[in-house]
């Protein structure tokens, strides 16, 4: 079967120590999976495309498989891959991701011997090289390139840029770009406006945002009408628990979404999950309202427990009902 969407982004093996409840040793993660989980509580014919070793797990991707995830797009390299990825929570808003040993410690944990010699992958991008679990073009299957939409996960510059064009080359009519950190800094403006040219919709955190603009303006919609004028049709500013924000360069009109009122357990994930969530609504919808409103309950439904796969075990029908909820709380400014 054909994807209707396709997400691309990193595979990880999480070494998750949450505030609260069980610690989760290597499980399937990435934010490949977060964005697939949030697409999934509303569209589930997805195509994944991303890279791992042969060390990595194959009954993991029949998991994903029985979620009804395509994973031809899962490119197997020769030899072993380091994917291990390890996060200790020490409440719901404070994380590291060093020292592992000191956090297995602290909460009287058998440390696990996967994660000796184990160190935080570095937050840089020289615009010069590919990180080997980037996905490449040559990854996509054919068919993946006929899909109605597209997202991508956070990937170095080089990694995105190539994936823009190759899909926009393709004609496909939806793409949506969750940037990485490490490219977005006060000169990245310029590398921007040719990144951003038909794009549908951008969808950087707040403080990502105001890296971009550093030392220039403080008005966030000032910030987002400048990259709307990059030729992006939307941009959407996550702003975690005080929701999101909307700006409709083609309208120019600007909304304010809050955010669902969820228990909040473990954010991670969460604004991936928002994407994959935005994704499928304006898929449904054609609405990037309705969408930002899907991506809402797709985070809800993340920091509601840990877990790539948390949100798709929510209740039937809690996901529609938090939408209903939602859609009458937004503000347009």
């Amino acid at each position: 079967m054909e994807p209707t969407v396709v997400i691309a982004g990193r595979l990880r093996r999480d070494y998750l120590l949450p505030p609260e409840g069980r610690a989760l040793v290597d499980v399937p993660g990435g934010d490949l999976l977060y964005a697939a989980a949030g697409t999934g509580i509303w569209e589930n014919q997805l195509g994944l495309v991303g890279r791992v070793g042969e060390d990595y797990p194959q009954e993991w991707l029949r998991t994903f498989e029985q979620y009804g995830w395509d994973t031809r797009g899962v490119h197997t390299l020769e030899g072993p891959l380091d994917l291990r990825f390890f996060q200790a929570r020490l409440d719901p808003f404070t994380f590291q991701r060093a020292n592992p040993l000191t956090h297995f410690a602290r909460m009287n944990l058998p440390f696990p011997k996967a994660l000796l010699g184990y160190q935080p992958p570095a937050d840089t991008d020289d615009r010069k090289t590919i990180p080997p679990d980037a996905p490449r073009p040559a990854d996509l299957p054919p068919d993946y390139l006929d899909a109605h939409a597209v997202h991508l996960c956070p990937l170095d510059y080089l990694t995105t840029s190539r994936l823009l064009s190759t899909f926009r080359q393709a004609n496909v009519t939806f793409l949506s770009v969750d940037p990485s950190s490490a490219y977005l800094t006060a000169t990245a403006q310029e590398d921007l406006r040719s990144l951003l040219h038909g794009v549908t919709a951008f969808l950087p955190s707040e403080e990502e945002l105001r890296a971009i603009f550093w030392g220039r303006t403080n008005d966030l919609w000032q910030m987002a009408e400048t990259l709307g004028s990059f030729g992006c049709e939307f941009i959407v500013v996550k702003r975690g628990a005080h929701g999101q924000m909307l700006y409709d360069s083609i309208s120019k009109k600007r909304w304010e979404v809050p955010a669902y009122p969820a228990r909040l357990e473990d954010p991670t994930g969460a604004g991936d999950s928002f994407c994959g969530g935005f994704t499928a609504g304006y898929l449904k919808t054609f609405d990037p309202l309705q969408a930002v409103l899907h991506g809402s309950i797709s985070a809800s439904l993340t920091i509601e427990g840990s877990g790539a796969f948390h949100a798709l075990d929510a209740l039937p029908g809690l996901a529609q009902a938090r939408l209903e909820a939602l859609t009458g709380q937004v503000r347009q400014v």
